[in-house]
């Protein structure tokens, strides 16, 4: 094999570098661990879609409780043994006979909602089927997107009387995605403390009321690894944390030397007058995602390593076509591009781990490049 290829196989290819994977694992079971908090993690496996990397972070966060995105994820974990297991996506009716079925199955699926309509639904569900499924109220923490202004006691009172009419309240949820936007530490655990007092506030307004709500459950990675205080939280639903990202690196999360996902590519050609390299690795295999562009460093559609992981500073794809990727020099760079002959295999970096997972059917596990790789199978849909 070529020098320039030190991995059989065939590109574009989904690569995870396990000892980086298993590093981000113990960083965030580390620093939970070292809160005065008891909170118990639920890792979000959207990201991964794969049982075999689910059981890793599980294990390692010595836990069996998870939350997902679909039910498609749900059916699939269940199958492979989870019973504990969060649908972190508002509740509609017609997705409630496929709930039922799990839960007959002995899977303890709670859903979630933040209005009276499928309460209602859920309710009524519950009663003409004799079931009682677990909801808990979403929590708008940050004005980022769906969930119930935790100040608005009116509203929680109604969803959680209209859940109490035949379904089962659990409590309360929410995702700070407005730390996505965080750009210092301190701005980090600003998000962190309003995602905590939030959903706290709420669970306090529906127990003053008389209603159970031992559920207090936050997450998002930015939040999760910039905590200083849980209290009153009862579980932790981080995501992308045991890959991380380019957008976790503009957040100030991580660095690119933790980025434990890449995607694997061929150099198909050059076109220099331009300083163009082309790959074959297009949005097909790294996706349209443009999270960084509204961050102090925009990562075009990646950043390019050499295939032994060394970055190449400043070389980003700078253009994403089905099947071609355009590499070229960040605007204003004074670095040289590299010169990379044809079949050179590289490795980038992803502005967003799920979007670029998604693109892939399997992952490729390994020690060291140039090891042997383990094929992980990852599946998708909804």
């Amino acid at each position: 094999m070529p020098i320039n290829a030190p991995f059989d196989l065939p590109t574009p290819a989904l690569l995870v570098e396990r000892p980086k994977f298993g590093a981000n694992l113990a960083r965030i079971r580390d620093h939970v661990a070292a809160l005065p908090s008891g909170v118990k993690h639920r890792p979000h496996l959207k990201t991964v879609k794969s049982v075999e990397l689910a059981r890793m972070i599980t294990d390692a966060l010595e836990t069996d409780a998870i939350t997902v995105s679909t039910l498609a994820e749900a059916e699939h974990f269940a199958a492979a043994g989870y019973r504990d297991i969060l649908y972190a996506v508002g509740m509609v009716p017609a997705k409630l006979d496929r709930v039922a079925a799990l839960r007959s199955q002995g899977v303890d699926l709670t859903v979630i909602t933040d209005n009276i309509a499928a309460a209602r639904e859920t309710a009524a569900f519950c009663r003409r089927h004799d079931i009682s499924i677990p909801v808990l109220i979403e929590v708008d923490c940050d004005g980022h997107r769906s969930g119930i202004p935790p100040e608005d006691s009116i509203r929680l009172l109604a969803v959680a009387n209209a859940i109490g009419n035949g379904a089962r309240l659990r409590g309360v949820m929410t995702h700070a995605g407005g730390s996505y936007g965080a750009r210092t530490p301190e701005d980090l655990r600003s998000h962190a403390e309003r995602e905590r007092a939030g959903t706290l506030l709420a669970a306090q307004t529906l127990r003053a009321a008389g209603h159970e709500a031992p559920v207090v459950s936050v997450g998002s990675t930015p939040t999760a690894l910039s905590t200083a205080d849980l209290s009153g939280v009862t579980e932790l639903r981080a995501g992308v944390f045991p890959f991380m990202d380019l957008v976790m690196c503009g957040i100030g999360v991580c660095k690119p030397q933790d980025i434990a996902l890449s995607v694997l590519t061929s150099v198909i050609g050059h076109q220099q007058d331009k300083g163009w390299i082309i790959v074959d690795a297009g949005w097909m295999a790294m996706s349209r995602d443009r999270g960084t562009a509204d961050q102090p460093v925009d990562q075009g559609y990646g950043l390019v390593c050499h295939a032994h992981g060394t970055i190449i500073y400043d070389l980003i794809m700078i253009s994403a076509n089905q099947e071609h990727g355009i590499l070229a020099m960040r605007e204003g760079s004074r670095a040289s591009l590299p010169e990379l002959s044809v079949g050179t295999q590289l490795r980038i970096l992803p502005n967003h781990a799920c979007a670029t997972a998604a693109q892939h059917q399997s992952y490729a596990l390994f020690e060291t490049p140039g090891a042997p790789v383990e094929s992980i199978a990852r599946f998708s849909g909804w």
